[in-house]
C-alpha cells in the first residue's frame, strides 16, 4: 500500500511487527513518533530548500511577485490606526529612510524600480561629473512608511489586512482527537523499546 505523497510502502515505514494483529492491514499500532515521522513523509514534494533553487526563484521572479516582496513596514502611528504591520509599497507613499547613509531623509517615493528591486524617494539622489543628478536606490525594507497613499484597492488591502478584526475570541483551547482509529484508544501493550 503507497501512502500519498510518499514514495515508500507503507510497510516500508512501519516494521512488520506494528501491523495490525487482527487483520494483518497496515491500519497498525502508530506510535506518536512514527505519526511524526508520517507528517514528514507528506511534506509537499515541490516546495525546496535549495539555496540555488530559492536564489532562482527569488532573482527570476515575476513583476507581480516582486510588489510583495517589496514591502517596507508602517510606522508605529500608521501601524496602530490599521492594526497592520507591512504593505507592498508603491508611487506616491512618504517614506522615512532608516539604515544607511540617508538615515532620517524623509521624501515621496518617486518609482518604485522592480527590476532592480529598489525604490526611488524625492530628492535622494547624487550629482554625476558632468552635472546631472541621478536618483539613488533604497531598499524598500530600510524604509518606513509614514504617509500611505490611499485608493479603494489600498483600503481593501488595509481592510483584509486588518488584525484586530482577524482577532479570534479568547476562550477556552479544546483539544481535538487526532487519532486514526478508535483502537488507538486502548493502552499500547508493547514494550517501550519497541515504540522507538
Amino acid at each position: 500500500m503507497l501512502i500519498p505523497g510518499c514514495y515508500r510502502p507503507y510497510t516500508q515505514i512501519c516494521p512488520s511487527s506494528w501491523l495490525d494483529p487482527l487483520d494483518g492491514s497496515a491500519t497498525a499500532w502508530i506510535s506518536l513518533w512514527s505519526v511524526k515521522y508520517l507528517q514528514a513523509s507528506f511534506h509537499p514534494t515541490d516546495v525546496s530548500s535549495s539555496r540555488r533553487k530559492s536564489r532562482k526563484a527569488h532573482f527570476s521572479a515575476p513583476s507581480s511577485v516582486r510588489r510583495k516582496i517589496m514591502s517596507s513596514p508602517l510606522s508605529k502611528e500608521l501601524r496602530t490606526k490599521y492594526s497592520v504591520r507591512s504593505l507592498p509599497i508603491r508611487k506616491d507613499d512618504e517614506v522615512r529612510i532608516v539604515r544607511g547613509k540617508y538615515k532620517d531623509r524623509e521624501g515621496k517615493v518617486t518609482q518604485v524600480y522592480r527590476k532592480k528591486w529598489v525604490i526611488h524617494v524625492d530628492r535622494v539622489q547624487r550629482d554625476k561629473s558632468n552635472g546631472a543628478s541621478v536618483p539613488i536606490g533604497i531598499h524598500p525594507s530600510k524604509v518606513v512608511i509614514t504617509t500611505i497613499k490611499l485608493d479603494k484597492d489600498r483600503r481593501a488591502t488595509l481592510d483584509r489586512k486588518d488584525r484586530s478584526k482577524n482577532v479570534k475570541p479568547a476562550g477556552d483551547v479544546q483539544m481535538a482527537d487526532v487519532r486514526l482509529s478508535p483502537r488507538f484508544l486502548q493502552p499500547d501493550s508493547r514494550p517501550s523499546s519497541e515504540l522507538i
